[in-house]
């Protein structure tokens, strides 16, 4: 539902009742708009929020890498 912005300044409490219940709801400034929603569906389009260890416990294993030094000789810069 679209509601002006004074409107839903009047009726916040309905708006927010509809939010939870009937699904969006827009608020419409001149040519702006913002758009009410319940908690549960903004986590459904941002994906949720993972904690910090969360992330590192879900980076990829590292035992097959390579940590090894080259042991290569440098190149010789006494002839430059």
């Amino acid at each position: 539902m679209d509601w002006k912005l004074a409107e839903a300044k009047n009726k916040f409490s309905e708006v927010v009742r509809l939010a939870l219940t009937a699904g969006p709801q827009r608020v419409l400034r001149r040519n702006d708009a913002v758009v009410i929603l319940a908690e549960r569906e903004y986590e459904v389009l941002t994906g949720g929020k993972q904690s910090f260890k969360d992330f590192l416990f879900a980076a990829p294993d590292l035992e097959e890498l390579d940590l090894s030094r080259d042991r290569t000789p440098m190149r010789d810069t006494t002839t430059l």
